[in-house]
């Protein structure tokens, strides 16, 4: 399966045009969150995203709720602690921030402990998506500081999912590493290619 996949569009519009482009050589398209700004006009920007005619599945960033999510991209499937199964692969999402950001109130976050309960059901997942990073793993930000999620990287050393995309970090945007079995890639808002097989 070929699988476009992006993170933190932050409601650009070019990069929004690129990604609708390149979206019809896709047989599916992942977003792992923050598709708006501060939670202001997440319909604006899910509509930056109307070209896509591929299967769409996303997470929530920190950037906008779940329920906000689901109410701008009704086309789109979006998983917060749910799995789903396209085409033979098992895909499983977490969004929002985790651990929780310095941001304030706007921000949509999770504690590591509500993060481990809600990715519980990850085991036996091909795709593992999430919006934050695991700790220790393309989690660095500008001041050498890592803020990943031990929670995640404890569902991905279980699960060891064939990857695991994530976002959130924007310093570590296109980085990826291994964590056991696992390819792990911080992706950013540009357009990024894989092919996972079943």
């Amino acid at each position: 399966m070929k699988i476009l996949a992006f993170s933190d569009l932050h409601h650009a519009r070019a990069r929004a045009a690129d990604l609708v482009t390149a979206s019809a050589d896709a047989d599916l398209v992942v977003g792992a969150g923050d598709y708006c700004n501060m939670r202001q006009d997440i319909e604006g920007a899910m509509a930056l995203l109307d070209g896509i005619t591929a299967p769409l599945v996303l997470v929530p960033g920190n950037a906008e709720s779940v329920d906000e999510l689901r109410a701008a991209a009704p086309r789109a499937t979006v998983l917060h602690g749910e799995g789903l199964t396209i085409g033979g692969l098992r895909l499983f999402g977490l969004g929002c921030g985790v651990p929780p950001t310095p941001f304030g109130e706007w921000s949509c976050d999770l504690d590591e402990d509500t993060a481990a309960a809600m990715l519980q059901g990850c085991d036996g997942t091909d795709l593992l998506i999430c919006h934050a990073p695991p700790k220790g793993m393309v989690d660095v930000t500008s001041g050498g500081i890592s803020v990943g999620s031990t929670a995640i990287r404890a569902a991905v050393e279980r699960a060891q999912p064939k990857l695991m995309m994530c976002g959130h970090i924007h310093d570590c945007w296109g980085q990826e590493g291994q964590i056991g079995d696992t390819r792990v890639v911080n992706l950013g808002p540009t357009v990024n290619w894989f092919t996972l097989g079943v």
